[in-house]
């Protein structure tokens, strides 16, 4: 089979999906491997490197000339693959919700369309879990981020000309963005303390030597979501959240937020109101600006003043650390195509019943098949 490895189109996007390293391994299993000239550039990555790792290097065309799997990060448009092979699979991240007419047009095409982000979250897919890869970097980056953008030092400092305060930094949401938040964080020596709808994490917080900021006694918690993402709240609770965060936020130099619900906005998580009570110079980094923001007055891709706190409108922040995230990334899609790999036909057997297959294909046999499209 041929492996069509693109170059990214999509504005801002730095990731590739394949690395050398990854390219062997393909070849190991059988496959030929074509890299679209200057896919990994800024990743990092020369085209003699994929080249000496194996990989014909050449134009768009040429790499996509008879591919029977298509390898990208972003989801290209169904009209700019042309030359496939009958019944091609596009393996990348489709924003199935966001994206229905691009999704309808892979089915147009006969494309099978496999949304990676739609992985689901059980042991066996563990090693092939994109979102999972690319938000603990995300969760990185965005305290660096906060770091650089906060007029003070992160750490206690004892010097002959007097003490420096540690930073007070607060994460809202212990997915796997907010746990690698709350140990960047640390490291970086705040004093560290965070919340999440899921009682599940409290020890989770706390295993990483930081303060658990949570509703006590209140009944109706349905924050536990399938798949291990939150869920909505009732009404009692997300009251009980707002009072015990409004008192606690007025004391933070440092907040991450991080909340997110498959499918739906983003959960509003600070107000404007609530921003006024913070010191001036603090710093916010919301992490969901692209799903509508945690935070009140949020720009994505943007930062924003208000009452004095800088406001952080974090965009896909695993982009700006291409070399590390490609490489995440292009392993979660080897780990995913070598689990389902049939050397005798050479190429992935994708069975319909399996909870993976099921989870991530969004289109085939010309239509779409997705239940959660449906």
């Amino acid at each position: 089979m041929r492996v069509a490895v693109l170059a990214e189109t999509a504005a801002g996007e730095t990731r590739v999906a394949a690395i050398p390293e990854t390219v062997k391994k393909l070849a190991g299993l059988g496959a030929s491997v074509a890299v679209e000239r200057g896919a990994g550039r800024q990743a990092g990555i020369s085209d003699e490197d994929y080249a000496a790792a194996g990989a014909s290097v050449g134009s768009r065309a040429e790499t996509l000339d008879g591919a029977g799997l298509v390898l990208g990060v972003i989801g290209p448009e169904a009209d700019s693959l042309g030359g496939v092979a009958p019944g091609a699979t596009l393996v990348a991240m489709l924003d199935p919700f966001a994206r229905r007419e691009t999704v309808q047009g892979y089915a147009g095409a006969g494309l099978e369309a496999l949304a990676m982000e739609w992985m689901p979250r059980i042991t066996r897919a563990q090693s092939m879990d994109v979102l999972s890869s690319q938000s603990n970097l995300a969760g990185y980056k965005a305290v660096i981020d906060a770091a650089a953008a906060y007029g003070r030092a992160f750490p206690m400092m004892m010097t002959a000309a007097g003490t420096v305060s540690a930073a007070r930094a607060f994460i809202m949401g212990v997915g796997v963005a907010g746990l690698q938040a709350i140990a960047t964080a640390r490291r970086l020596g705040a004093q560290v303390s965070a919340t999440d709808v899921r009682s599940a994490t409290k020890e989770q917080i706390q295993s990483l030597g930081a303060k658990a900021i949570f509703v006590e006694g209140v009944a109706g918690i349905e924050g536990e979501g399938q798949g291990g993402y939150a869920g909505e709240t009732s009404e009692e609770y997300k009251k009980a959240q707002a009072e015990l965060v409004s008192s606690h936020l007025a004391k933070q130099d440092i907040v991450i937020t991080t909340a997110l619900i498959p499918g739906k906005p983003a959960p509003r998580l600070i107000s404007d109101a609530q921003v006024a009570t913070m010191r001036p110079g603090s710093v916010i980094v919301d992490l969901a600006a692209g799903a509508g923001g945690n935070v009140e007055g949020c720009v994505p891709g943007e930062t924003v003043e208000r009452h004095g706190v800088k406001v952080i409108g974090a965009t896909n922040l695993a982009r700006s650390l291409p070399a590390d995230s490609s490489a995440l990334y292009a392993r979660n899609l080897f780990n995913f195509l070598s689990a389902f790999w049939d050397k005798e036909q050479g190429r992935p057997v994708l069975p319909d019943e399996d909870e993976i297959v099921k989870g991530i294909r969004l289109t085939h046999g010309g239509r779409i098949v997705s239940e959660r499209l449906a």
